[in-house]
């Protein structure tokens, strides 16, 4: 198995929770999971171990815990009698995180089938608000219309913050005449009235050299997209369109690394994976220059290019012994996922935020 479907981690703190009025089947159906669960790896690691035990490895100190302890994988582990077919789909970004998740479920699960696909954020939500699939992966959080057309075809959802992430700007490795760039610079090359306008590095700075512009980026159905064009361009989806846009982030990665004044933005993460390859550029968001890692992005200071990552599970498809269990697998095994998959992990107080909302989840 190679980095990439390794990197999944579900790193999961609730930033928001959207429930409707099934919500309280699915939250009686976590408490009841969450305590079978514990209960079964309490008797399996100590005789003397009693029901109170197991019910308090469910509670909010557990869940904290759970991110920073690795030992957590077997307190959370699935019982090897569940079946049934889980449709997920979704961010590109995120994808990586649950694929990992997915598969060390199904190896504790041979029961079950989790299929994650990648059509977006966008394009995800599409099928999740159709009822085709049971999770919707997501870089950026649902959009009011998202949630109309989910209304509209009766798809009640929880809303889950899963990790952090920071988006990227990267450039080829023999690029030597930029290491930072202000926003203004970034909308002045991305906005769109540079489109087939705007195509040398020294349009957009004269100190930059005389190299001719090649960018590469996500397609307008990702949340990468959306994101960066707000942040930047000051609206979602305001872009030069003369780019090469695709959904595949490594098409942007491959990019690049091959052309000398190439220049593309994707998540941290893949970045991380090929940072030998690529150099990633401090970005000077009103507050000098900061470069993206982990405690940048954590402590909010790489602005405007830090953001949320999320899973929406439907409600109707919660409340499924196998769904369940997979979304308790994830939250259980944030801490240990999230590293795995070299996103950004949940600060302190995000993840007792989460133990918070989820405590309210169960309390329905």
């Amino acid at each position: 198995m190679n980095k990439k479907s390794n990197r999944l981690s579900l790193a999961a703190g609730v930033a928001a929770i959207s429930l409707f009025g099934a919500a309280c089947a699915s939250s009686t159906t976590t408490e009841s999971a969450a305590t079978t669960a514990a209960a079964a790896q309490a008797a399996a690691t100590t005789a003397a171990a009693t029901e109170p035990a197991a019910t308090e490895a469910s509670t909010e100190p557990a869940v904290t815990e759970a991110a920073a302890e690795p030992a957590a994988t077997e307190a959370a582990a699935p019982t090897d009698d569940l079946a049934g077919d889980i449709a997920v789909d979704g961010s590109s970004t995120v994808a990586p995180l649950v694929t990992l998740a997915a598969e060390d479920f199904m190896a504790k699960n041979s029961g079950v089938n989790v299929t994650v696909g990648t059509s977006g954020t966008g394009g995800g939500f599409e099928k999740f608000c159709a009822g085709e699939t049971d999770i919707s992966t997501a870089s950026r959080a649902i959009k009011d219309e998202e949630t109309a057309k989910c209304a509209e075809k009766g798809v009640e959802y929880i809303e889950l913050l899963v990790a952090n992430d920071g988006i990227a700007v990267v450039v080829n490795n023999d690029n030597d005449w930029v290491e930072c760039m202000t926003v203004e610079q970034l909308n002045k090359m991305w906005g769109a009235e540079a489109d087939k306008t705007v195509t040398n590095w020294n349009q957009v700075d004269p100190a930059f050299a005389d190299q001719a512009l090649a960018l590469f980026g996500p397609g307008t159905d990702s949340g990468t997209f959306d994101y960066f064009t707000k942040a930047i361009n000051g609206k979602e989806k305001v872009s030069r369109t003369d780019y090469s846009p695709s959904e595949n982030d490594n098409d942007s990665v491959t990019g690049v690394k091959g052309n000398a004044g190439g220049l593309g933005y994707f998540g941290l993460s893949y970045f991380e994976e090929n940072a030998d390859d690529l150099k990633a550029l401090a970005i000077d968001g009103g507050k000098g220059c900061v470069e993206p890692s982990t405690e940048t992005v954590q402590d909010g200071t790489y602005a405007p290019l830090s953001r949320p990552l999320y899973v929406y599970v439907k409600v109707a498809s919660a409340v499924k012994p196998e769904v369940k269990a997979f979304i308790d697998y994830i939250v259980a095994e944030q801490g240990p996922l999230a590293e795995e998959a070299l996103f950004v992990p949940l600060a302190a107080d995000q993840l007792a935020d989460q133990a918070a909302e989820l405590a309210k989840v169960d309390a329905t």
